[in-house]
């Protein structure tokens, strides 16, 4: 990730159709969105959208951390670095400093699966930005004075937002111990060692190697004519020819035979408390009503004020000062159901850990209230269709669904699905995936912080350190 500008995944409404253009492939366009794939591979969405003169342009690539091997881990994030760093028609920077002489925005964004670049520019300008990624798809320059100093970059980065924060420096360990050979157990940013021993060459071979049209998904959203997108794009990237792209392998899980637990020793002011359960995702289920009553089941404990954690451990025991609850059902491979929280003072994480599993175990032996069901779906729903206001996040909710596989569409079935979840489904998915086989937990042990300012005890509870926070 280049500054500061994080994206989350959000899953909006979308909105206006167009007709595709004649010389581009035509798949079924759903919802008003227009779908085309390139000769050479390329897919390119496009979503009109003319409430302002402003237009999200983003390339993606099917390339993450869940790719990479020890050794070379995080270096699709120091490849992101890079591509700012000079092609063969811009010097290093100068790609940034035209996005930003045009009244643009730019950035770049690292998660498991995927690698992303974007600009948020006014509609006179996004064919322009289109074409420079275009060249720097094909003409990528990587060069040994460039090269080190942004490693160093990224040694820093990595000692800024995980190692100097205790949160984030547990939840990577968290995640190494959860999974023993899959790929999310190694952390986006990657391991310092690595990123120490970085070459140019690895860079090069990872750009080769993935850096492909027929491995991308150009994502324009905005205030644009779609037929003119297609046609535009066709122009530049059009020509670039398709990749050898190699052939994955199946990094399955080993399947986890019992409890696992790991306690975390750092400078920090409170204890930090996580639990995560192995759970499958839409792209790993037959079926998709498993994926979203976990969705639901995570609002029930833990989205607002009325929720179980907050109502009960927070205000009613006063047993956590902050608490949290995750799952995503959006992810290439199986991921985990996370919770997390922070004792208060006066509560040790013992008793803390003990509240939170009687709101799971609650879950599989009562059924979720009708009212409390409607409250939570209600609520679920309005946090993603809140977000439709941004072109930027309309973009990313597109790229990022195609990117792992489930389809763009899925983000039209969002609404509908999680109205489907019943109270039965909740019940079933909390007793055949929260249960103690599957759980990992970690535990940070705060130790003395010799007169340094304290963390903030709720920084990026769940961040992998890159783009996926």
């Amino acid at each position: 990730m280049r500054g500061r500008n994080l994206i989350p995944a959000l899953f909006a409404a979308l909105a206006f159709a167009w007709p595709l253009a004649a010389s581009a492939t035509m798949a079924e366009i759903e919802s008003d969105v227009v779908e085309a794939t390139l000769d050479n591979g390329l897919t390119v969405l496009v979503l009109e959208d003319r409430r302002a003169p402003v237009v999200a342009n983003m390339v993606w690539y099917r390339v993450g951390s869940a790719d990479e091997h020890s050794g070379i881990t995080g270096i699709s994030h120091m490849l992101e670095h890079m591509m700012f760093r000079g092609s063969e028609q811009y010097e290093p920077g100068e790609f940034s400093r035209i996005v930003s002489r045009l009244g643009g925005r730019e950035n770049a964004f690292t998660g498991r699966d995927y690698t992303g670049y974007f600009q948020v520019i006014g509609r006179d300008h996004w064919e322009t930005v289109m074409a420079m990624e275009a060249e720097r798809m094909r003409h990528l320059r990587l060069q040994e004075d460039e090269f080190q100093p942004e490693r160093d970059v990224v040694a820093e980065e990595r000692r800024l937002r995980v190692e100097d924060q205790p949160n984030s420096l547990l939840r990577e360990q968290f995640m190494a111990t959860a999974f023993l050979n899959h790929p999310y157990g190694q952390p986006v940013v990657g391991w310092m060692t690595d990123i120490q021993a970085y070459t140019v060459e690895d860079n090069q071979v990872w750009y080769d190697r993935f850096y492909h049209p027929n491995n991308a998904v150009v994502v324009v959203v905005g205030d644009v004519d779609a037929e003119r997108v297609i046609a535009a794009a066709r122009e530049h990237f059009g020509e670039i020819p398709a990749g050898d792209l190699p052939e994955l392998k199946p990094r399955t899980e080993t399947p986890q035979r019992g409890e696992r637990r790991i306690t975390v020793e750092a400078p920090a002011e409170l204890p930090y408390l996580m639990m995560g359960w192995k759970a499958p995702v839409l792209n790993t289920l037959d079926d998709p009503a498993d994926a979203y009553a976990l969705l639901v089941a995570a609002g029930v404990l833990d989205s607002g004020e009325a929720s179980r954690f907050a109502r009960e451990i927070v205000r009613g025991e006063e047993l956590a000062g902050a608490t949290s609850a995750r799952y995503s059902p959006f992810s290439r491979l199986d991921d985990l159901f996370l919770i997390a929280a922070v004792p208060t003072a006066a509560t040790d994480v013992e008793t803390l850990e003990a509240a939170l599993l009687d709101q799971v175990e609650r879950l599989k032996d009562e059924p979720v209230g009708a009212g409390e069901l409607e409250r939570v779906q209600a609520r679920v729903i309005a946090s993603e269709i809140y977000q439709r206001d941004s072109v930027r996040s309309q973009a990313f909710q597109l790229g990022m669904l195609e990117t792992v596989g489930v389809g763009w569409q899925e983000g039209d079935r969002f609404v509908e699905r999680v109205r489907a979840v019943t109270p039965e489904d909740v019940q079933r998915v909390a007793r055949e995936y929260l249960v103690s086989e599957r759980r990992t937990v970690g535990v940070l042990d705060p130790q003395p912080l010799d007169g340094a300012d304290a963390p903030d005890p709720a920084a990026q509870p769940y961040g992998d350190g890159m783009g996926d926070l």
